[in-house]
């Protein structure tokens, strides 16, 4: 049996962030709610002491069990941020392209664009330090 020795040295943490999962929930266009489910990822770095870049992407899919087909949503946002012990916030653009299936009161077709926006978070950091020792 070999036993490497852990050595603990004190030093100040830094936080980066790298986030993944699968979302499921309704998307509407037009006056019908579809079933639609996809992954979504982000992460986020400090670039300096304070300030954070994130970056984040979710991908919504429309299955073809439905009415009008199969159809597809992607949201992707960038953002710049303030960085605090306990929280930070962040703000920058977004851009939405999307192809779905949409339904009015008599008529149902497809839909495809982009939509640009913006994007605006804010985290709060619950944890209680006094536990990480």
């Amino acid at each position: 049996m070999v036993v490497f020795p852990l050595v603990v040295v004190p030093a100040q943490g830094e936080a980066s962030e790298l986030s993944a999962g699968v979302s499921f929930g309704w998307v509407q266009a037009g006056t019908a709610q579809r079933l639609a489910m996809g992954p979504h990822a982000g992460m986020s770095w400090r670039i300096e002491r304070d300030l954070l870049f994130k970056v984040h992407d979710q991908c919504s899919v429309v299955p073809p069990i439905q009415a009008g087909g199969a159809g597809v949503y992607n949201h992707t946002s960038v953002a710049i941020g303030y960085a605090w012990k306990s929280g930070d916030v962040s703000a920058g653009p977004s851009v939405a392209v999307y192809f779905m299936p949409a339904c009015g009161s008599t008529l149902c077709g497809r839909i495809a664009g982009m939509a640009v926006g913006g994007h605006a978070r804010m985290n709060a950091y619950l944890l209680d330090r006094s536990a990480c020792r």
